[in-house]
């Protein structure tokens, strides 16, 4: 195992001490998001139910034996898992690389609590260096995107992509995040988008950030 894997490995160990048996709980996306799945299936707390934030991540639920629900027929969840592609000090977020990024908003969003796990290198002072991505409905990209040019971004189509709810995504370069609360609802409020990557309304409650040392815990 590399050394990038080890760390996520360990963060993926640090968060399932968050894991109460009994309890529903939401699932995130991505390459630590799987360590997290792979601990699960080894350790095989008695859940009630998983919440899945993609069809990746279902699948892999599924094959480790972990029953999958419907947000719908949960309700609210004590806890939700997932990564995230930057931090701030105050854990708000950028999320969505994979493309999962309306499920996994919609689950943060009805979770009592979010751990979120990254390794060091996606801790930042200022967001933004990771393209920001939004999902937007097919006809109105081009509106989007010129809008997107007016704030003083550069939006770039995710090319040959669709989400799990078929949508396209503009991943947004060079856009000043300064304020993240301020430009989540500036994005939201143009018509079209589905969903904006920033996580600034609803940050993370716990961070947990692998190094060579281990894992290190943040609490908002």
């Amino acid at each position: 195992m590399s050394d990038t894997e080890a760390q996520k490995r360990a963060a993926a160990e640090a968060a399932y001490a968050y894991v109460r048996e009994g309890d529903y709980i939401g699932i995130g996306t991505g390459s630590t998001v799987n360590h997290f799945i792979d601990v699960l299936a080894e350790r095989r707390p008695d859940l009630k139910g998983c919440v899945s934030s993609s069809a990746a991540s279902t699948e892999r639920l599924k094959k480790a034996g972990f029953l999958i629900e419907d947000l719908n027929a949960t309700g609210d969840l004590p806890l939700y898992i997932d990564g995230a592609d930057e931090t701030n000090a105050r854990l708000e977020l950028i999320k969505g690389g994979g493309g999962a990024l309306t499920r996994e908003k919609i689950i943060a969003g009805s979770s009592r609590r979010f751990v979120c796990m990254v390794d060091g290198s996606k801790q930042v002072d200022l967001l933004g260096a990771f393209p920001l991505p939004i999902e937007v409905l097919d006809m109105a990209r081009s509106s989007i995107a010129r809008a997107i040019v007016k704030m003083g971004g550069d939006p770039e189509l995710r090319e040959g992509f669709r989400s799990d709810n078929g949508h396209p995504i503009i991943d947004i370069h060079n856009l000043d995040i300064s304020n993240p609360c301020e430009m989540e609802d500036q994005l939201n409020a143009l018509p079209g988008v589905v969903c904006v990557g920033l996580f600034a309304r609803r940050p993370a409650d716990v961070l947990i950030v692998a190094g060579k040392d281990g894992a290190q815990v943040i609490e908002r």
